[in-house]
C-alpha cells in the first residue's frame, strides 16, 4: 500500500523539525566554541599587541584573501584541542576537573498522590524512590506500614536516567475495583499522559493509571553516549596491555594502516596517470568522462554488495573497496591540476622551444602538483573513512573491526578509543604530507 498525501507530509515535516532542532544544537555547541575561541583570541592579542611581526605573511602589504600568508596559529590549535577536552570534561562530569555541569539525580526523594475507591472515598498515600548510579551497592528500600486508609505508601528503586513504573494499584486496597482512580500528584489535579514535576523527577501518570517515574537527567551526558575522558583513557590502557577479542591494539591498527595505504598508493597510481590524459587529451578526457563523473558522487558504502559478490571476503575486497574510494578524487585532482595551469606558461615554454615532453615535466607536472597534493589529502581522509566500511566485509583484525564490534556491546569507550586512534594517524599523514608538499613544490601560493 502506498503513502497517502498525509502520511508523505507528516513524515516530510516530522523530517523538517528534526532538522530545525539538529540546526539549533549544532549552532549552540559551535557558539559556545567560538565564545572560548573569542575570549582567547582577545587575551592573545593584548598579548602580541606591539609586538614585530615575523614570517613570509609578514612581508606582504596585503594579506587578507592571500592563502599563503595565512599561517596556522599554533597556540591557537593547542588551546582549541584543550577546550575541546574542557568541555568534553565539563559535560560527561569528569573527575580531572573540579567542578562540571549538574548532573543527574541521586539519592532518595518522594510524592504524594492522592486516589479515589469505588465507594467515591479519598486517601493518600506515599511514593518514596532510591536513585542509584549503575553498579553502586545501595542499602534496600522497604515500604512503611503506617497507612491506615486503602492507600498504602510504596518504594521505588532505580538506575539514574532511568524510568520505572509504578502500579499504585496493584498495592492500594480495592486498587482493582471499577471506579479506582488517582486524582492528584502532590496536590496537583492530573489525568492520563500527564507530566508532574517533583523532586528529583518527573512522574508521567499514564492511561492504565500506573505512575512512569523518570530521574531527572541534569545537564551532562550519560556515560553509554559520551564517557568521561579518564575512562576513555584507562580503556586505552587496558586495550593496549590486552588488547580485544584476543587481537592486540597494535595488530589493529597496523592492518588497518596497511590496508588504507595500499588502498591509497593504488588509487594514486591509477588515478594520477589518467587525470593528466583526462586534462591533455580531448578524445581521452570525452572517453573517461562519463564514467568518472558517474562514479564520483557514488559512496564507497553502497559499492560494498558489489565487491563482496566480485572479490569475496578477503583482503582483496577491503583493498578494492579503498582503492575506488581514492581512484576517482586522484583522478579529479590531476585533471583539475593539468586543467589550471596558467595558459601565459605554456606559451613562454613553447616560445623557448620546448617540446610537448619538456613541456609536460617542466610546467605541467609541477604547475599541478598543489592540486594533486590537495586531492592527495582529501583521498587520505576519505580512505580513512572507509576503512570502517571496509573492515565490515568479515575482518578479524582492524581498528574498524574493533569499533564495529564494540559498537554492538554499546561500548562506547572502546569506540571512541578506535575514533581517536584513527584520528591521530589520519592527522599525523596529513602533516607528513604537508611537510612533503613544502620540500617538493615551495613555490605553491607564490605566484
Amino acid at each position: 500500500m502506498f503513502f497517502t498525501t498525509e502520511d508523505f507530509l507528516s513524515e516530510f515535516g516530522f523530517a523538517i523539525t528534526t532538522s530545525l532542532w539538529m540546526i539549533i544544537g549544532i549552532a549552540a555547541i559551535f557558539a559556545i566554541y567560538l565564545v572560548f575561541s573569542a575570549a582567547f583570541s582577545f587575551i592573545y592579542n593584548l598579548y602580541s599587541r606591539g609586538k614585530e611581526a615575523k614570517g613570509y605573511g609578514a612581508l606582504k602589504t596585503v594579506t587578507f584573501g592571500d592563502e599563503s600568508a595565512v599561517v596556522a596559529n599554533r597556540l591557537a590549535s593547542v588551546l582549541g584541542v584543550l577546550t575541546l577536552f574542557f568541555l568534553w570534561g565539563l559535560a560527561t562530569e569528569s573527575k580531572l576537573l573540579p567542578f562540571s555541569l549538574p548532573g543527574p539525580f541521586n539519592g532518595d526523594a518522594q510524592f504524594e498522590y492522592t486516589a479515589k475507591n469505588s465507594a467515591g472515598e479519598t486517601d493518600k498515600a506515599t511514593v518514596t524512590f532510591r536513585v542509584s548510579k549503575q553498579g553502586a551497592e545501595v542499602e534496600k528500600l522497604v515500604a512503611p506500614e503506617t497507612s491506615e486508609g486503602f492507600a498504602k505508601d510504596d518504594v521505588v528503586m532505580m538506575l539514574e536516567r532511568r524510568s520505572k513504573i509504578l502500579k499504585a494499584q496493584n498495592n492500594d486496597e480495592g486498587g482493582k475495583d471499577d471506579g479506582y482512580t488517582i486524582t492528584e500528584i502532590n496536590g496537583q489535579p492530573i489525568q492520563a499522559d500527564s507530566v508532574v514535576q517533583v523532586e528529583g523527577a518527573e512522574v508521567l501518570f499514564t492511561k492504565r493509571g500506573s505512575f512512569s517515574i523518570r530521574p531527572k537527567g541534569g545537564m551532562t551526558m550519560e556515560p553509554l553516549f559520551l564517557p568521561p575522558p579518564e575512562k576513555v583513557w584507562d580503556t586505552f590502557l587496558k586495550l593496549n596491555s590486552e588488547g580485544y577479542q584476543g587481537v592486540s591494539l597494535w595488530e589493529n591498527v597496523f592492518w588497518s594502516l596497511a590496508r588504507v595505504v595500499i588502498g591509497f598508493a593504488l588509487g594514486c597510481l591509477f588515478g594520477i596517470p589518467l587525470g593528466y590524459a583526462m586534462g591533455l587529451n580531448g578524445w581521452l578526457r570525452g572517453w573517461f568522462d562519463p564514467i568518472v563523473e558517474f562514479m564520483r558522487p557514488v559512496p564507497p558504502l553502497a559499492l560494498i554488495p558489489l565487491i563482496i559478490i566480485w572479490f569475496g571476503i578477503g583482503e582483496q575486497g577491503k583493498i578494492s573497496l579503498l582503492f575506488l574510494a581514492a581512484l576517482w578524487i586522484m583522478t579529479i585532482a590531476a585533471r583539475s591540476g593539468v586543467s589550471g595551469v596558467n595558459i601565459s606558461k605554456v606559451h613562454a615554454a613553447y616560445s623557448l622551444g620546448a617540446s610537448k615532453t619538456q613541456l609536460l615535466t617542466k610546467v605541467i607536472i609541477p604547475n599541478s602538483l598543489p592540486d594533486i597534493f590537495t586531492g592527495a589529502r582529501v583521498a587520505m581522509g576519505v580512505c580513512w573513512g572507509t576503512v570502517v566500511a571496509a573492515e565490515l566485509v568479515a575482518a578479524e583484525k582492524g581498528v574498524g573491526k574493533m569499533i564495529i564490534a564494540a559498537s554492538k556491546f554499546q561500548l562506547t569507550d572502546i569506540v571512541i578509543v578506535g575514533i581517536v586512534i584513527i584520528g591521530i594517524i589520519g592527522f599525523g599523514i596529513e602533516v607528513l604530507m604537508r611537510i612533503i608538499e613544502k620540500r617538493l613544490i615551495p613555490w605553491k601560493g607564490r605566484g
